[in-house]
């Protein structure tokens, strides 16, 4: 092996793109632009800076703490022989990975926030972890703990399922990727001996004549660039582009189905998906393979043409964390993943450094600033594992999970943020965001200090101070963001519902100056002397977003935006709690306001609107509501209620509150209480049993037991009949219809009569099915359910009159 490059050369931030040689995109080399490090670039702002902080303070110790209590760290100790035991001591093979990415996090965290202690836990770690390893290099606790009965996810012989379920690879490559950073951030080799060690194996075991398993879940391809870029070692590159193009004879769920060159469509796991095109990239830009970044292109068109929501979320299926048929992007069931958000910006500025156009950094800053940044919360120690654009209250951050990717990569991401702002290629320096900052580039051989004042994203107004080591003629290519050219994120998803016409202006020490763009950027080229400014205006108008009619559930529709931040309507903002029954009238207008007290400092949106409510009769009445939106990434940290991104334009479109009936009065409880209980009595009529666009209540994962749900009424009525919608996500969830179910009235002395039926009990998929029974005056109602001997069952709606 080649001697390891000083770490003086490891100069780039969490992506470890370490500049072999400059060149166009697929003519081999390296990426022929260059982020400029996060370590180069100090977050002075009031938004990003608290939240690098807290990460630090918060989120990365909690998830510390949660290794060690959930047996994740143990792991470790009882595969390396430090404690006994012979059983592997938490759920999932892949939770290993945890470990290496709050490492990685915490390695870049040290270089941003010096801290002996963190980073001697650190070291303690990566001791715990050098014990597990096999001698010839091995690492994966789920098999080493008990090689006879490993984890039954793992097969009996090494790599056996790893096309499938074992995650052997996928461990290695965020193995290999907290090493780098490790060994980046302290010039230690602790970590990075380890990671070789295995990586030596994985070289030794696959390749042309040898194992041939595609990684059932993609990351090891970007870990391996990694070490070679670290290392110079070229088998790893190979072994990054062999375990690409081994692909093809597997699942579409973990893209498997084609040739890596050959896909052009976004299918299966989102965070699968993404880890694959950042390592296409990777590798395409040091080898040169054009047909790799041909596909990649093409699939970034399909999913910002089909595929993308509005808050930077991709993969809208729960059943398979992934991606759906064009333009199904449901919003109450939306799942869009945290860790596929994060998946989204690596790719994504991955394609900048490949083509140099600012529409990659337009989707990567709405992901950044939305569909990331609402997967924690604002005190940094609960999480998001999916991240919906509509809610009823079902939806809360919790402060972990068993599978625990979305907080450790929290960890990892939150501290690399710097290294986005700026990049550069040759004698151009790029401003790609938008943050209060100062920063040290060297450009041509001159160290530039660039000050970057701005409090975006509430204000368009930036200014950067250029201050030369001396005289320099070099370019700055600003971006101008695609929202401020009236278009909101690229393709043909999303537009503005009007055109405005607000100018972009900018001025060189105070005079404003005529510029192009090119590519999205507004290129200034000039001498530049120490203390010249550069003012930015961008306007930060609230602005009104529709969605491609294709998009069902977003029509008749609108989402509000200002600058990169999408707003939602929550629940506190209400006067009567609810929100999913506004209505924004085109004609009325909303203002911005900044609230410093108010989640860190944001701005709101006010303004006048609509809200609409259900009568007896069936008719929707409307009535005037002042209306507040607050920033999406804010949402649910005031406690569970509802929230909307899309709202109505008209009443039909809306979620009126429910007309006054016994059901709708009635207080319920269950045989397992979850916050989706308010689906039974919400009027809402399914457009099937699989309908994810409306809340549904369930009893997963129970089975083959009885169970029940009951209707308190708000005062004794008579009742003679009900009727109940069935939630059944057949073929692939965990849910179908009961194998039979019966109503039981209370008595006037507290016990519980079955009612006596005019009409057999039906049991049916996709409609109501009714039951009418001889009237009884009670004060409750209760159904009793009979669930499949295999699966579970749940409601979509439950009428009684």
């Amino acid at each position: 092996m080649r001697t390891l490059i000083s770490k003086s050369l490891l100069i780039l931030a969490y992506t470890g793109l370490v500049g072999i040689s400059y060149g166009q995109p697929g003519s081999g080399g390296d990426y022929p632009i260059q982020p400029v490090p996060f370590t180069a670039v100090k977050v002075t702002d009031q938004f990003w800076a608290p939240r690098i902080r807290r990460n630090h303070d918060v989120t990365i110790p909690i998830a510390l703490k949660h290794c060690y209590s959930t047996g994740r760290v143990d792991n470790f100790l009882v595969a390396g022989h430090l404690k006994a035991g012979n059983k592997f001591c938490t759920e999932f093979p892949f939770d290993d990975t945890d470990i290496y990415k709050i490492i990685e996090g915490a390695s870049y965290s040290l270089q941003t926030f010096p801290d002996k202690k963190l980073e001697a836990q650190i070291d303690t770690l990566i001791g715990y972890v050098a014990s597990a390893q096999e001698p010839n290099g091995y690492l994966y606790t789920a098999r080493t703990i008990d090689p006879a009965h490993p984890h039954p996810w793992s097969g009996l012989k090494r790599w056996e399922k790893e096309s499938d379920l074992s995650h052997e690879l996928y461990n290695s490559g965020h193995l290999f990727e907290a090493a780098v950073a490790h060994y980046q951030a302290t010039g230690k080799k602790s970590l990075l001996t380890i990671a070789l060690k295995n990586a030596d194996l994985l070289v030794k075991e696959f390749g042309p004549g040898k194992l041939r398993h595609a990684p059932g879940h993609q990351i090891v391809e970007m870990g391996l660039v990694k070490l070679y870029r670290t290392t110079g070692k070229k088998e790893y590159l190979n072994l990054a582009k062999f375990l690409l193009d081994v692909r093809g004879k597997g699942k579409e769920y973990s893209q498997d189905h084609k040739p890596v060159t050959e896909q052009t469509e976004a299918v299966g796991h989102a965070v699968r998906a993404t880890y694959m095109y950042s390592g296409m990239a990777d590798v395409a830009a040091i080898t040169g393979d054009k047909a790799y970044v041909t596909a990649i292109d093409k699939i970034w068109h399909n999913i910002v043409d089909e595929k993308y929501y509005i808050t930077g979320g991709i993969g809208a299926e729960g059943g398979h964390e992934g991606f759906g048929p064009a333009y199904n992007l449901p919003n109450m069931s939306a799942y869009n993943e945290t860790c596929a958000a994060i998946g989204t910006i690596y790719w994504n500025q991955r394609l900048f450094l490949l083509h140099g156009d600012a529409k990659y950094y337009d989707v990567l800053e709405r992901t950044l600033y939305n569909g990331m940044l609402s997967g924690v919360s604002l005190s940094g120690d609960r999480f998001f594992y999916p991240n919906p654009l509509q809610s009823q209250g079902q939806h809360a951050r919790s402060a972990w999970f068993g599978c625990a990717c979305c907080p450790s990569n929290v960890c990892r991401f939150i501290p690399s943020m710097p290294g986005y702002v700026y990049a550069q290629r040759g004698n151009r320096l790029y401003a790609n965001l938008f943050v209060n900052s100062t920063a040290n580039v060297t450009l041509a051989g001159t160290n530039i200090n660039v000050v970057q004042e701005t409090t975006y994203p509430w204000a368009g107004n930036i200014t950067f101070t250029l201050n030369p080591a001396q005289p320099k003629p070099f370019e700055l290519a600003i971006r101008i963001p695609g929202w401020a050219q009236n278009q909101p994120v690229p393709g043909n998803l999303y537009a503005f519902a009007d055109q405005v016409s607000s100018p972009v202006t900018i001025t060189i020490n105070g005079k404003k100056v005529d510029y192009t763009l090119a590519d999205g950027y507004a290129i200034l080229s000039q001498t530049w002397n120490k203390g010249d400014v550069v003012q930015l205006s961008l306007p930060m108008d609230v602005r009104r977003i529709r969605a491609n009619d294709q998009v069902k559930a977003d029509q008749d529709k609108v989402a509000l935006a200002r600058g990169p931040i999408v707003y939602c309507a929550e629940w506190p903002d209400a006067p009567d709690g609810h929100v999913l029954d506004y209505i924004l009238p085109q004609q009325n207008r909303f203002q911005a306001t900044y609230n410093p007290t108010l989640f860190d400092g944001a701005a709101v949106i006010t303004g006048e609107a609509q809200k609409v409510k259900r009568t007896t009769d069936n008719l929707l009445k409307t009535s005037p509501a002042r209306f507040t939106a607050i920033p999406y990434y804010a949402w649910a940290n005031r406690g569970n209620g509802e929230m909307a991104v899309w709202l109505a334009t008209k009443s039909s479109a809306a979620k009126p509150m429910p007309a006054p009936t016994i059901a709708s009065t009635s207080t319920i409880t269950a045989s397992l209480t979850t916050k989706a209980l308010v689906a039974l009595n919400d009027q809402d009529t399914p457009k099937n049993s699989n309908d994810h666009d409306n809340i549904y209540y369930h009893w997963w994962p129970k089975k083959d037991t009885v169970q029940w749900v009951q209707y308190t009424f708000a005062k004794p009525a008579t009742v003679s009949s009900a009727k109940v919608y069935w939630f059944d996500d057949g073929p692939w969830g965990g849910c179908r219809i009961p194998a039979s179910w019966k109503l039981l009235y209370q008595t006037t002395g507290g016990d519980w009569q079955p009612v006596k039926t005019k009409t057999p009990y039906a049991v049916s998929k996709d409609n109501y099915d009714e039951v009418t029974f001889e009237p009884v005056q009670t004060s409750a109602l209760r159904m009793e359910v009979q669930l499949p001997k295999e699966a579970s069952s749940g409601i979509l709606e439950w009428a009684v009159y």
